[in-house]
């Protein structure tokens, strides 16, 4: 028996597919131990139960589905089958991959098709090490596509930016860059990740503002020899890089200021390692 977890952010979406999945918990094939409305918790689910197989949203707020599984050590990742409206770009890598996926709405002929998937690999005795191989694909693909974007778009300012604007309830807050811990994208929303402190101290708490500019305009306008990009989401400030910690297939988690973690990618952390001479 599959011990199952569904981490969606929609509940009607968790809803629907615990309903198609009941004949096969009725059969005694799968067991749904537990639903998760984010990333975030799913993260949380999945790092304290034993779980074989979950199905694991996309686009979710905080942590997409992507960053969700990024965030999981390789020996607690259980099989995934990803869930998505219209992420046509990743689906085209899945099919390369052969990372299975099923398309909203959930059919229940698709949903049996990726159960019994799940039901063969797990009775495969290399099926942990096949995966890996498989996911890892899938983001190496998601960060060479980012770093293509990223070169084509990159434009070279006369001055990079030494403060930024940010709305924040009924004013504009002016923030100087050298308090910038981060910028990130969560949902397709750009966000900063900021020292609360005047001098952007590392001990300072992390504030999180929204902004309606892209990354790659951002990157843009940053100082590359105080940023740098360390993932297809995440820009960081070297200078509040705290910890590098071996993660796996060759990436680090960033421990920043304020605590903050980012994960960088593993193109990315080869750079960044050169960068820092390690």
């Amino acid at each position: 028996m599959l011990r199952v977890v569904i981490v969606d952010d929609e509940a009607p979406a968790r809803k629907r597919l615990s309903k198609l999945l009941q004949p096969m918990v009725d059969a005694g094939r799968i067991d749904i131990i537990a639903e998760a409305e984010d990333g975030v918790e799913g993260l949380d689910i999945l790092n304290s139960q034993r779980v074989d197989l979950v199905f694991l949203d996309i686009k979710m707020p905080e942590l997409s589905g992507f960053d969700t599984l990024e965030r999981l050590a390789p020996e607690r990742r259980p099989l995934v089958v990803f869930t998505t409206a219209y992420d046509t770009y990743a689906l085209r890598a899945f099919e390369a991959n052969a990372i299975d996926y099923l398309l909203k709405p959930v059919s229940q002929e698709r949903l049996e098709e990726a159960v019994s998937r799940a039901e063969r690999a797990t009775r495969t005795p290399e099926w942990r090490k096949i995966d890996e191989a498989r996911i890892n694909k899938l983001f190496d693909w998601l960060d060479a596509q980012a770093e293509k974007a990223s070169s084509e778009s990159a434009k070279k300012p006369v001055e990079y930016l030494r403060q930024i604007s940010v709305p924040f309830r009924d004013r504009i807050l002016i923030i100087p860059t050298n308090r910038l811990v981060s910028a990130e994208i969560h949902e397709g929303i750009t966000r900063l990740y900021v020292l609360e402190d005047e001098n952007g101290t590392s001990k300072g708490r992390i504030r999180q503002h929204i902004i309606a500019h892209t990354l790659d305009q951002l990157e843009s306008n940053l100082d590359p020899d105080q940023f740098i990009r360390v993932h297809r989401s995440a820009i960081v400030q070297i200078q509040h890089i705290q910890e590098m910690i071996a993660w796996f297939s060759g990436r680090y988690k960033l421990i920043l200021s304020g605590s903050h973690e980012v994960i960088a990618s593993r193109e990315r952390s080869k750079i960044l390692k050169d960068r820092l001479m390690l």
